[in-house]
């Protein structure tokens, strides 16, 4: 049996951000949400440089090893972010979070920086794929904090780490699909504001993936959509 991927994009700048930081990138094989951070217009630009330069592994034959393929585009990336920064002390700062999923053979790999989030249903069941790399997210793991608290934590939005021109450790996993996985890639304009139980009730009941990646983005607005929202709605299909 041969797997292919399809998906639709939506994204939103909100309800109170005058530009939207958010980039994303639906390729054949290859699915990218980036969130940048570093302020207007320095966010915008460091998520647009790891967005295209990801976009180029989509392209590339597969070869067995799409976490080592995503991660030197993601040092190619870094490389070309701190350079930007080196170009314009006002870019002082600028980084992006990333999540990415590829698809290789019956399996996919999933990458992440920061605190961008991929997750997976599966026979009606929401499974988090990604860790995210912030502050709150580090209380949770010592038992200070529920996830319910997390969410509401006024330093919700501190992550740890991003691709901004430094070291960074990205966290990679490969995952067997299977025909009827759902894939969610999303910024955490999405996940800061609307519970995992409404998304996990979304992506079941909306089959349609522009209607599911549409309505996502509305229920964030629903939430008063602070910041910007991204979401990449994926669906493993048959191709036999």
């Amino acid at each position: 049996m041969t797997l292919a991927v399809r998906a639709v994009a939506a994204t939103d700048q909100g309800l109170v951000r005058s530009n939207n930081e958010d980039a994303v990138f639906v390729g054949n094989r290859l699915f990218v949400v980036a969130d940048g951070m570093g302020g207007l217009p320095a966010g915008e630009l460091a998520s647009d440089i790891l967005v295209r330069a990801l976009a180029v592994v989509d392209e590339m034959p597969d070869g067995g090893e799409p976490l080592q393929d995503l991660i030197a585009a993601l040092e190619t990336a870094n490389g070309r972010i701190e350079a930007a920064v080196a170009d314009d002390d006002a870019r002082d700062g600028m980084g992006t979070t990333v999540t990415a999923l590829m698809l290789a053979g019956d399996r996919v790999a999933a990458l992440n920086v920061g605190d961008s989030r991929c997750y997976l249903i599966r026979d009606g069941e929401l499974t988090q794929l990604t860790r995210d790399d912030t502050y709150v997210q580090a209380l949770v793991d010592q038992g200070v904090l529920t996830p319910d608290d997390a969410r509401r934590h006024p330093q919700r939005a501190l992550v740890t780490q991003a691709v901004q021109g430094g070291p960074f450790r990205p966290a990679g996993r490969m995952i067997p699909v299977h025909v009827g996985d759902r894939f969610l890639l999303c910024s955490d304009g999405l996940t800061d504001y609307v519970a995992d139980d409404v998304i996990a009730e979304t992506l079941r009941n909306c089959t349609d993936r522009k209607t599911c990646a549409a309505e996502l983005v509305h229920r964030t607005l629903e939430a008063g959509a602070p910041d910007n929202v991204t979401v990449i709605v994926a669906d493993v299909v048959s191709l036999n």
